[in-house]
């Protein structure tokens, strides 16, 4: 991103739905705020590597992983086509329309977790994209799953959401009817989310934008509501307070809330900038929400519980502008707010008042990211587009534990999923798991 990085996009998860305490089910892991249960290693070596395994195609979803089962998607390019669509006149797209509009062959993969061993392969369906993605940060394949322990849920954007068993029975599948149109054809890339028994998925683009709820079970449409909004890559986040819970989604210029049951909207307060990206956390009764574009950075923490237009009232507590991340969404660690940019620089801010503890830290080596921060115990996990993973330590003064290094020249989007004391990660060509008790 300057251009999103879609996939990370790879934007937020959500999942309200049961799910053993070592599983993965959403890009946001088992409490839809990027932190794992359990513990991992701070160091290792190649000899850590325990299994790897090459993905056909060009990716950039985040694994989930039940039952030690691991499922992603991914996008299988025909030999024959033509080339990245062009705007009139034939100029290249500025950053996107990398993809070429050839037909792809968009697949769902499962694998053991323990070996990586490939249990099934699905083709959910074959298609020609009608636009690209960005160049070096985009896929057609940028949606994450989600899954609720029973069912996995492949999201492929404008190709529609397709449901299948663990063991990938196709159990139902739906067209969204939404062919998206991306600013400068950066790409799609939010991420399905679970809330109970509905399926969220946010369409936000060019066109008619529309958040759309489906029964999780058959794939039943029961709500579908207009979003004034443009291109961005906010995934819904459901929280609750004093008893009721609403879907809190970021857009191209402010952040808005709606009632799970019908799809009302509930409040919407203005302030933040253009490609939100990072999914919104929950901290005490307020509600963290931030874009690091560079035309308009901006964090605010905005008070649950509202009506209406908030934006020139009390509801904003405090709000800030550095600090605040473009793609990786930001983690929370108690009352501390941490936050990486696209560059490799880190801030920690008290999540209660805005406060810097530190801001903009440049991280080893000159490393840059695109995938979001996991938090295992009082440490932070920060993996970079060359597969450098940084271990931090979360305190108010940056402390960096362990700088690990992979042999890898592709990139690393996708962010980390840890789980049993295992590290996966998943590049736009590999998945590869690091150490681990099973």
């Amino acid at each position: 991103m300057i251009p999103p990085a879609l996939p990370y996009l790879l934007g937020a998860l959500v999942n309200s739905a049961p799910h053993a305490p070592q599983d993965w089910p959403g890009w946001r892991g088992p409490h839809g705020d990027g932190h794992a249960d359990g513990n991992a290693p701070s160091h290792w070596s190649a000899q850590d590597v325990r299994w790897e395994t090459p993905i056909p195609g060009l990716a950039c979803s985040t694994p989930v992983i039940s039952s030690e089962r691991m499922f992603l998607t991914t996008a299988v390019r025909s030999p024959k086509g033509e080339g990245a669509r062009r705007w009139p006149g034939g100029r290249e797209p500025y950053h996107g329309g990398g993809g070429k509009l050839v037909e792809h062959s968009f697949e769902v993969f499962c694998l053991s977790a323990a070996t990586g061993d490939v249990l099934w392969r699905q083709t959910a369906v074959e298609a020609t994209p009608h636009e690209g993605h960005h160049g070096t940060y985009g896929s057609f394949a940028s949606n994450s799953p989600v899954t609720d322990g029973e069912r996995v849920y492949a999201f492929f954007g404008s190709r529609g959401i397709f449901c299948y068993d663990l063991d990938g029975e196709l159990e139902w599948k739906r067209d969204l009817k939404v062919e998206l149109e991306m600013r400068t054809q950066f790409g799609e890339g939010t991420a399905a989310t679970l809330h109970g028994e509905l399926l969220l998925l946010n369409l936000d683009h060019e066109g008619d934008s529309v958040l759309i709820a489906l029964d999780r079970k058959n794939g039943r449409e029961k709500w579908r509501t207009e979003r004034a909004e443009r291109s961005s890559w906010g995934t819904p986040r459901a929280m609750t307070h004093k008893g009721e819970t609403a879907l809190v989604v970021t857009g191209s210029d402010r952040v808005r809330a709606y009632d799970p049951r019908s799809g009302k909207e509930l409040w919407a307060c203005a302030g933040l900038g253009p490609n939100p990206i990072p999914t919104p956390l929950q901290f005490e009764d307020t509600v963290l929400v931030m874009s690091g574009h560079p035309r308009g950075p901006a964090m605010m923490a905005i008070r649950l519980g509202g009506k209406g237009d908030l934006s020139d009232g009390d509801a904003v507590i405090w709000s800030a502008k550095r600090g605040a991340a473009y793609t990786p969404s930001a983690l929370l660690v108690e009352d501390r707010l941490y936050t990486v940019s696209d560059r490799g620089r880190m801030s920690c801010l008290d999540a209660r008042s805005g406060e810097a503890h530190y801001l903009e830290q440049r991280l080893p080596r000159g490393l840059e990211f695109k995938a979001s921060p996991v938090g295992v115990a009082d440490r932070i996990y920060l993996l970079s587009e060359s597969g450098d993973i940084v271990v931090v330590k979360a305190g108010k003064k940056l402390e960096v534990i362990a700088t690990n290094t992979i042999d890898a020249d592709d990139l690393f989007v996708a962010s980390p999923v840890i789980v049993d004391g295992a590290i996966y990660l998943r590049s736009t060509e590999r998945v590869l798991r690091i150490g681990g008790t099973r």
